[in-house]
């Protein structure tokens, strides 16, 4: 997949006209065309998929006990989603000391089903089975509605999910109303977390009330997913 490099507009520069093509313009059109082509493909791919206020992308997962979740069933409630990696220090943060978990707990008072993702590929030295996924969760003492593998990156990629964790909230339409980080703190110390805003528990505060989301969009912080 790929991802575009957003630039301020003073860092923007005009392509310049390769000195093979200067005098051959077939050869600059053709890479004009090409240059067209690929801006296309980024302004239609999954990254405009995943914008707040936007239509969230479909999704199919087996959770870690067998059964089917999708994002289809789940419609006409509120549902978040976080992107994990026990192995991960980012993750090893908000678990240790209880925050994602008073997170999903904040989110089920507020009727928001809870779906935790873990994309990492089969071949990676991160990667747990569903069983020892279960294990995690149980000894975190973790209460997400629905936790499943993304063993194949498909759903993980259609997100765009870059990190672990990885946040989203779908309103009940099925529309994207955040994106981004957990909290506003870019660390691995649990100190961090008593003055950090949880991003997440505002977003869902303010949209179950009806009122628009404040911050819908942040850049989210941790480990890679390792698709």
């Amino acid at each position: 997949m790929i991802v575009p490099m957003h630039c301020p507009p003073s860092e923007r520069k005009m392509p310049q006209v390769p000195a093979a093509c200067a005098a051959e313009q077939p050869c600059w059109r053709s890479r004009s065309l090409l240059a067209g082509a690929l801006l296309a493909a980024l302004a239609s791919g999954p990254v405009a998929a995943v914008v707040p206020g936007h239509p969230a992308p479909s999704f199919s997962l087996t959770t870690l006990d067998g059964k089917p979740v999708s994002l289809a069933e789940l419609k006409g409630k509120w549902v978040a989603l976080e992107w994990t990696n026990p192995d991960c220090p980012f993750v090893q943060k908000h678990y240790s000391s209880g925050n994602m978990q008073a997170t999903q707990r904040a989110a089920a008072e507020s009727k928001v089903v809870w779906v935790q993702v873990n994309s990492t590929n089969p071949g990676h030295r991160d990667y747990k089975s569903a069983r020892q996924m279960s294990e995690w969760l149980a000894a975190m003492k973790a209460s997400p509605t629905y936790a499943a593998l993304d063993e194949s990156g498909a759903v993980g990629k259609a997100y765009a999910a870059k990190t672990t964790p990885h946040m989203y909230l779908i309103d009940p339409g099925g529309q994207l109303v955040y994106n981004g980080a957990i909290d506003d703190r870019r660390s691995t110390n649990p100190a961090d977390i008593p003055g950090a805003r949880n991003h997440v528990k505002a977003a869902i505060a303010e949209a179950v009330s009806g009122k628009p989301v404040s911050v819908p969009a942040t850049t989210p912080y941790g480990c890679s997913i390792k698709y």
